[in-house]
Order: C-alpha cells, then structure tokens, then sequence
C-alpha cells in the first residue's frame, strides 16, 4: 500500500479506537460501579482520569513529535495504550482501573495529538479538508459503535472485555504503522524541549481539575485559584522563552488558529457530558439495560460519522466560520429538550435530540479542524494539532468537572439511588442550561473567526 493509504488507515483506526473506548466505559460505567462498590464522584473519575492525563501531555508531547518524529510518537502512542487496555481487563479495583485509565491517557495523548499531524504531512492542502472529513467521521463511527457494541459486550461478556477489544485494535494500527508508514516528519527536529514549561503547564491543569472535583468546599477553591495562577505563570514563562512548549505566538496575530481553538474549547466543555448523563439517566430513572440505552445513544455519533466527511469536503469550498458556526447553532437545538427531562419524558424527544445534535456535531468539527490546521505553517503542525486535541480534552474535563460540582451539590458524594433521583434531574438539568449558554456564546466565538479562505 502507498504511504498515504497507510497514514489514513492507521490514523482511522486510532480515530476509532479512542472515542469507542470513552463512550464503551461510559455506557458501562453503572456496572463498574455496581461491581466494584464505588460511589458517583469516583465513576466519574474513570472517565475524568483519562481526559485529565490525556490534556496534561498532549501538548509537551505534540512538541515532542514536532522534534523527534511524528511517527515515532505515533507509535509509542498506541503501544502504551494496548498495553494500559490489557492492564485495565485486569484492573483488581476502582482505584487501581482510575490510575491505569490515566496510563491510557498518555498513550491517547500520543495518538490523537499527531494524527491530525501526519494526515495535514501527508496529504496537499487540497485534499486537507475530504481527509479530515474522513478521519472526524471514523472518530463519530468510534462514538457511534461504542454504546452500542459497549452495552452489548458488557451484557454479555462483561466490562473487562471492552478493554480487551482495544487491545485488539491497538494491535491492528501497530501492525499497519510499522508495515507501512516509513517516512519521518520532524520540521522542529533540533529544538531544544522547554521541560519547565511542560511541568509547569501539566501542574497547572492537573491542580485545576482536582479543584473541580472538590467544590463546593474551600480546598476545592483553593485549587481552582491555584491551577489558574499555574496556567498565568506558564503563560508569561513560554512569552519569555525561546523555544516555548507552546508557540503562543500561533495565537497572537492569527484570529483563524485562536477564535477557532475558542470555539472547540466552548463546543466540547457544553456538550460533552450529554452522553455520561444521559447514560444514567436512562439507565437509573427509565431502567432501561446497558444494551438498550447504547441503542438509543447510537444516533447521534451515527449522524455524526455520517455528515462528518460532507461536512469536511464543503469546508473545502465554503467558509468554515458559516458551517461551524451553524453546527454549535444546532447543538443549542438540541439541547433544549433535554434541559426538561423528567422520569416521564418520551423517548422519541431523546432520539431526536441526540440526532440534531449529531448532525451539528459533524456541522462543526471537520470544519472547525480545517480551519485550524490551514492556520500555521508545516514546522508547528505537531503543536497545532495537539492544541486542537487539548481544546477538546480540556473542554471534555471542563465537562466533567461541571457534571461533579452539580452532582456535589446536589446529591453529595453518594450512589445515585431511587430517593435520589429528583436530585440527579435537578443536576442534570442544570448542566444542560449551561451547555445552551455556552453554545450560545460559541456560535459568536466561531463566528469572529474571520475569513479563511476565498469559497
């Protein structure tokens, strides 16, 4: 097979793997939890865990893969995820399954931090946004096949066997990587690696997020003021230095690369969480089995592998401001609905919610990346898709951590019980209404953007 071939294949299996592994735990998070005995607020850090890593890494080691070789931390990238998914078939408790969940973390790091790299090397600035269009839509086909086969597996084999099944795939990339893809893209090679902004800059994120899951007590405020003043000292250290982690300059001057990275942040911290919720919510208040709520979840990631490519070849020709910015339009659409779910709600309200939403989704990220890759030059592609990938991680963790502050205050640090269940809608609620607001504010986000090319 061509070089090209091999880089879209191996690259689509990655674009696969990571979303199906998230929404295949996430559909099973209820029985772990009922399995290992653990309460909300640790659930929802087996979820958490992995975004929280996967964010602290991703941008030291984008530039990394910008030094050294984009392959080669692809690479690294998937094997350090098989082998985090085989430990967690093994995991022996909540805790441990947490911590090697962040290991996977790492190795997701390395993989979706350079995917977008080696597909924007390899192929002409011609044919960015169909292949783009191809690799988001494998990541939505991930999404769309993870609550489905996850509530299946999970019925039938159990959760461990989700993580044996990634496994599997790591192995299938590997092979295609190691078979194929010989080259080596490395424009930055030769720069020295900025360690005490990479610390500095992990920390950060890492204190924030602990904060999150604190509140609404003090130590929880104290780590939020903490992790911000973190991420202002990193900010004035990469000003300052000559070989930054992050080039912020990528943002200075470049409305394209930084209104567009804004609207990511804003789209994935508003709607993230849709699926972890509703998982519950159809599992705990409508009773409904693993393999039941995966059926209905499916929509939205199949509308989303579906337009996904169309959506990618149109920003090849139109104004990716106008199509991102009616995709985060239409997520507002469907969020309202499910802003008032009650224990009564019909189910069909659910399906088409999550099928507008799907259709938006796909409206705004080939789009949104196009625009983002087309913003930097060759040199800084590692960075800017690490960047891009942070946007998403960190807005996901953002997501979380809103889903955790409404379940804290609330319900308190408890298992989700029927007595509780007023309690849970009222958060569910609540974290909905914020996602409308936030959306709201990304439609103008993506907007301001500007023009990125003539249609």
């Amino acid at each position: 097979m061509s070089e090209q071939v091999a880089v879209l294949i191996a690259t689509g299996i990655a674009a696969f793997l990571t979303p199906f592994m998230s929404a295949a735990v996430t559909i099973a998070l209820p029985t772990i939890g009922l399995e290992m005995g653990a309460e909300t607020t640790l659930l929802n850090w087996v979820a958490t865990s992995f975004l929280l890593a996967a964010a602290m890494s991703l941008v030291p080691l984008g530039k990394l893969a910008d030094i050294h070789g984009r392959r080669r931390a692809f690479t690294a990238g998937m094997i350090v995820h098989t082998l985090a998914s085989l430990a967690c078939a093994a995991a022996p408790s909540i805790e441990a399954l947490i911590a090697l969940r962040a290991l996977q973390g790492v190795g997701g790091a390395l993989i979706f931090g350079t995917s977008t790299a080696l597909l924007t090397s390899v192929f002409p600035p011609g044919d960015r946004g169909r292949v783009l269009g191809v690799n988001i839509g494998l990541v939505y086909v991930g999404l769309s096949t993870g609550p489905f086969l996850g509530g299946l597996m999970t019925h039938a084999f159990g959760w461990r066997s989700l993580f044996l099944l990634g496994a599997g795939l790591g192995v299938a990339g590997l092979v295609v990587v190691l078979a194929g893809i010989r080259s080596e893209w490395a424009e930055a090679k030769g720069d020295p690696f900025d360690v005490a902004g990479a610390v500095i800059y992990a920390g950060g994120l890492a204190v924030l997020m602990t904060g999150l899951s604190l509140l609404p007590g003090p130590a929880g405020v104290a780590c939020i003021v903490g992790g911000l003043v973190l991420l202002g000292v990193f900010v004035r250290h990469e000003l300052r230095t000559a070989h930054p982690v992050l080039d912020l300059s990528l943002f200075i001057g470049n409305p394209v690369f930084a209104w567009s990275n804004l609207a990511a942040l804003i789209n994935y911290s508003a709607t993230f969480a849709v699926m972890f919720l509703l998982s519950l919510y159809l599992q705990y208040v409508r009773g409904m089995t693993p393999r039941d709520a995966g059926l209905l979840m499916v929509i939205q990631p199949v509308l989303q592998a579906a337009f996904s490519p169309l959506a990618g070849r149109l920003s090849d020709r139109l104004q990716p401001r106008l199509l991102a910015s009616s995709g985060m339009f239409l997520s507002i659409v469907g969020l309202v609905p499910l802003a008032f779910l009650d224990a009564s709600t019909h189910l069909g309200i659910v399906a088409a919610s999550l099928a507008i939403m799907g259709l938006g989704f796909a409206l705004f990220s080939s789009p949104n990346t196009n625009a983002i890759m087309g913003a930097v030059p060759r040199r800084s592609y590692g960075v800017a898709s690490a960047t891009l990938a942070t946007m998403r991680l960190v807005g996901q963790m953002l997501s979380m951590g809103i889903v955790m502050v409404a379940f804290a205050l609330t319900m308190g640090h408890t298992k989700i019980t029927p007595d509780l269940f007023p309690q849970f809608l009222h958060a569910l609620h609540a974290v909905f209404m914020g996602g409308i607001a936030l959306c709201s504010v990304g439609v103008f986000a993506s907007l301001a953007r500007g023009r990125v090319r003539q249609p």
